[in-house]
């Protein structure tokens, strides 16, 4: 989960719905001044949102990227999948679609957290869609459980109990002002139970297709917070490798450094961006 520092909009970025073939998605989004050099999907993480890129949006903007931050289906504010499919391949069709519905044949997409495996799948499913991969403190295939991530326990309590109660479980002790403390509630609470359930599923067990990714030929890019707690460090370091890169280590930030450090983190993704074919 990232926790944003601010909820207020920037000027210029725009607060919309995407119609596609496979439903609404709610995003915001963001284009230069002149005609975009690429496109740029962000894929936010478990129980995330759009808000999470928020901070980057506009510089994404200002070098010339058109760029869309979107909820996936049952997250936030898109209404969770009529069929109840959110099978990795699903998300990462509707992650296509999204890209398709907003004028962009082609993309570049970033993943954080969960949704890097749901960027790693669009990768796989469908190459030629994609100019580059970026996967942003995440890893290769499920994150698995520990003592501190009860990952099964979550998936049973998942539409048994209130998500109410699992909010305040989650946040007991912790202090946030005001309107970010009702934010987190309201956008835990907004989500669809089922899509909860299936994307915390995919967190235990998630195979992995590092090798797969690798094999498109689709330039990659790793990043994470110098403090990252999900995935392992020596893990993404060993997937970086994998896909020919290293990874790009932001300080001062943890899980999320598109909101914790966005200067240091845009310091170490823009130029690959700016680089790619």
């Amino acid at each position: 989960m990232s926790v944003p520092e601010s909820l207020a909009i920037p000027g210029g970025v725009v607060v919309t719905t995407v119609e596609t073939p496979r439903g609404a998605f709610s995003a915001h989004v963001a284009a230069p001044s002149a005609v975009p050099r690429s496109h740029v999907l962000l894929v936010p993480g478990w129980t995330g949102s759009k808000e999470d890129f928020t901070p980057i949006l506009l510089p994404l903007a200002a070098a010339g990227f058109a760029v869309t931050a979107f909820d996936q289906r049952g997250q936030f504010d898109t209404p969770g999948a009529a069929d109840g499919n959110y099978s990795l391949s699903g998300l990462a069709d509707d992650a296509a679609a999204v890209a398709l519905a907003v004028g962009h044949s082609t993309s570049h997409v970033l993943g954080h957290s969960f949704g890097g495996l749901v960027a790693q799948q669009a990768i796989v499913d469908n190459p030629a869609r994609w100019l580059s991969l970026s996967l942003l403190s995440t890893g290769p295939g499920a994150l698995g459980e520990s003592p501190q991530r009860p990952l099964s326990q979550i998936v049973e309590a998942l539409g048994s109990v209130p998500l109410e109660q699992l909010h305040a479980l989650r946040e007991q002790g912790v202090t946030r002002p005001d309107d970010i403390a009702e934010f987190l509630l309201r956008r835990f609470t907004s989500n669809s139970a089922a899509a909860l359930k299936a994307m915390t599923q995919h967190l235990i067990d998630a195979p992995e297709i590092i090798d797969s990714v690798h094999a498109t030929g689709v330039p990659c890019w790793v990043g994470r917070g110098a403090d990252d707690d999900a995935w392992p460090h020596e893990a993404q370091s060993q997937m970086a490798r994998r896909l020919g890169t290293e990874v790009h280590v932001v300080e001062s930030s943890a899980h999320s450094p598109a909101i914790e450090n966005t200067p240091g983190f845009l310091d170490a993704w823009l130029p690959f961006l700016e680089n790619c074919p």
